[in-house]
């Protein structure tokens, strides 16, 4: 006899799709997107980016290498929760700390397993990313009109500013550099380029970059103002990646951008929603995209050099090229879809992209945007 399931994600078109559930039991609704990345899956949960969605995994090990402290991204599980096809396996990898499911359920997220992925996938690109409601229940009890009701009664994404709910509390240094083997995350010392990045849901893996590219980094949460990033007496700012409408977010990132633009001359470099928050000061606006991007095999041109770059990118809203000012060229687009994915400013230090140069997970043929922000600083020096 067939297990009874344990687990129901309903859409708010009243599709229903049954399996097993893992990690916390409950329920929750949030934005339905895919993301198509063979590796990283702990990486993608507790990506900041990723607040207020639940990820279908279209790549079917999920699960299989556990989990370890050094590949979080933030401290916990950011996603809302997670779709596999096949239910979580036990952890076959030296660096397993502890299962995938355990893990989950200690953090409170909600994974459903055993689900056609691929029909999922398709419903989502034909008809944008849905609203859903995910439930476990280990007795499999489901209110199914309920939980259609509360997917449709999910707000979306859109007019939703949650920058400020992934940034720290306060401030505080970074020090930390990138993985190198054996001996792990080596401390950067001596002096460098001071840095303040803004915390809209940072990666850390974004922060070892810098730090791996000569920066003393300073971290400031979203709401710091102008003032409070000239008074670190920085030599160039960044703007992190975080969830959320740009355009909310905007409301109160943008006037302090603007400012720094218009009383320094220093560089500023942006990565995802910091990238869109650049464009906003700048002018141009942000649109919504049907689906996003999410995945760790995206190709992007950068017009500048000619070359393609596989790229890894989590975002659901675009910068609309068209709405470009002048002196803002765009220097980097999807192959996808012709979406943009980088700017830069013709006669200043200033440039952003969409995509995730530091990778984690995905490729590192991005890396050098780091070594460039960190050449512009020294130039200016």
């Amino acid at each position: 006899m067939p297990t009874k399931p344990t687990a129901c994600l309903a859409l708010a078109d009243g599709t229903l799709f049954y399996g097993m559930g893992f990690g916390a039991t409950g329920q929750t609704e949030a934005e339905l997107c895919f993301n198509t990345a063979m590796t990283g899956y702990q990486e993608i949960m507790t990506d900041p980016s990723y607040a207020g969605q639940i990820v279908t995994f279209t790549f079917p090990h999920i699960g299989n290498v556990g989990v370890n402290p050094d590949d979080d991204e933030t401290a916990d599980p950011v996603a809302a929760g997670m779709v596999v096809k096949w239910d979580p396996t036990e952890p076959s990898n030296w660096r397993a700390a502890e299962p995938m499911v355990d893990w989950l359920t200690r953090r409170g997220r909600i994974g459903i397993g055993g689900v056609d992925t691929r029909r999922l996938t398709r419903a989502i690109r034909q008809q944008g990313a849905p609203h859903v409601a995910l439930a476990h229940d280990p007795e499999g009890n489901f209110d199914i009109e309920a939980l259609v009701k509360a997917a449709r009664a999910f707000s979306g994404l859109e007019g939703l500013d949650l920058a400020k709910d992934v940034t720290c509390a306060q401030s505080y240094k970074w020090d930390e550099m990138r993985w190198a083997w054996p001996d792990g995350f080596p401390k950067r010392e001596g002096k460098g380029h001071k840095v303040v990045a803004i915390d809209y849901g940072a990666k850390r893996n974004i922060l070892r970059c810098l730090a791996s590219a000569g920066c003393e980094v300073t971290v400031l949460p979203a709401t710091a103002t102008a003032e409070d990033v000239m008074a670190q007496n920085p030599d160039g700012l960044f703007l992190s990646n975080g969830p959320g409408d740009p355009a909310a977010t905007g409301v109160y990132a943008v006037p302090m951008i603007q400012e720094v633009l218009e009383k320094t001359d220093m560089p500023v470099f942006g990565i995802c929603l910091g990238h869109q928050m650049l464009a906003l000061a700048l002018g141009a606006k942000t649109i919504k995209m049907n689906h996003g991007h999410h995945g760790a095999n995206h190709p992007v041109k950068d017009y500048e050099t000619g070359k393609v770059e596989i790229t890894s990118m989590n975002h659901g809203f675009t910068v609309d090229s068209q709405t470009l000012p002048a002196n803002v060229k765009e220097t980097h687009v999807s192959l996808f879809d012709g979406s943009n994915c980088g700017i830069r400013v013709t006669d200043r230090p200033v440039f952003s992209v969409q995509y995730h140069p530091e990778a984690s997970p995905g490729p590192q043929d991005s890396f050098y945007l780091f070594e460039r922000f960190a050449d512009a600083m020294s130039a200016r020096s």
